[in-house]
């Protein structure tokens, strides 16, 4: 039998913990963390995902900021508000939720993030500085698996971790993450130009599906005792729904659980660790500026 690993449970009692973090630092005459966020157009699951983050911080006591803009907007307004946020003393941390319309360069506006304020963890500063092991903000997804891992107390030393997806945001950095020490897994990071990916997938201890492919993990691609980490979360029709849609994951959930010693669902597994990392990443945010 396998055991469901609880992203949402995981992430509320973490929410208590920063809760209580922030509680200290009021009762210290310190200030009061605040985490801005940057959302462009009208896309449906980033105005969820924001929205929960708005959630969050009421949550835990933060302070919150949404900025929003519509989906023509040019690159050079969006920089010269990135601009007022680096130089605005009272913000510890932001982010701008990607994706970003075609009219502007991720990467121009990723760079241009002071690392400092940086709550996403996506600055090629604190890239950099995750993948020589110093201290960094973390990319917010790669944290929240690594928090879920650590948590769930799922051993890694020595096992055969396979990473399914070379993104930037997810699938690079948790590979890095899973092998580094203290973790001390192999780590073989597999992606579409990969030859024999099945059998690749079959023979890892740890799965980690960051793909962006609903259902691409199936029951015979797994073995027997595997941990399976889903990251995926894909809309798709549905006609038993409400709203038309429901998220799918990357891993054929159904199938795939009886043969797993842990696994996380979709949604309320990584989802809500993902979430969770931004106010961690703001928290330190505002501690380092104690110093």
């Amino acid at each position: 039998m396998y055991t469901l690993i609880d992203g949402k449970k995981t992430a509320s009692d973490i929410r208590l913990e920063i809760a209580a973090e922030v509680k200290k630092r009021i009762a210290a005459g310190k200030k009061i963390p605040h985490l801005a966020a940057i959302l462009i157009g009208n896309d449906g699951s980033s105005e969820t995902y924001v929205s929960n983050k708005v959630k969050d911080c009421e949550e835990v006591g933060f302070r919150s900021t949404l900025v929003r803009y519509s989906a023509d907007i040019s690159e050079s307004v969006l920089k010269a508000k990135i601009e007022g946020l680096n130089n605005d003393k009272d913000v510890d941390g932001f982010i701008v939720q990607l994706p970003l319309p075609k009219q502007i360069n991720e990467n121009h506006i990723i760079d241009l993030i002071d690392p400092s304020k940086d709550a996403d963890g996506f600055h090629p500063v604190n890239i950099g500085r995750m993948m020589i092991g110093m201290p960094s903000f973390l990319p917010a997804t790669p944290y929240g698996i690594i928090e879920l891992i650590k948590r769930y107390r799922i051993e890694t030393e020595g096992r055969e971790c396979v990473v399914i997806g070379r993104s930037n945001i997810v699938g690079r950095p948790v590979s890095i993450l899973m092998s580094q020490k203290g973790m001390d897994a192999t780590v073989t990071v597999v992606h579409s130009k990969t030859k024999n990916i099945q059998n690749i997938i079959k023979n890892a201890d740890i799965i980690i599906a960051a793909i962006g492919s609903p259902c691409f993990v199936k029951a015979d691609m797994v073995k027997f005792g595997a941990v399976v980490i889903d990251v995926g979360t894909t809309r798709i029709s549905s006609p038993d729904t409400k709203s038309g849609w429901k998220l799918a994951g990357d891993v054929d959930f159904e199938n795939v659980a009886p043969k797993c010693s842990f696994i996380t669902p979709v949604p309320g597994g990584v989802g809500p660790m993902t979430r969770v990392s931004l106010l961690k990443n703001t928290l330190l945010a505002a501690e380092q500026r104690d110093l």
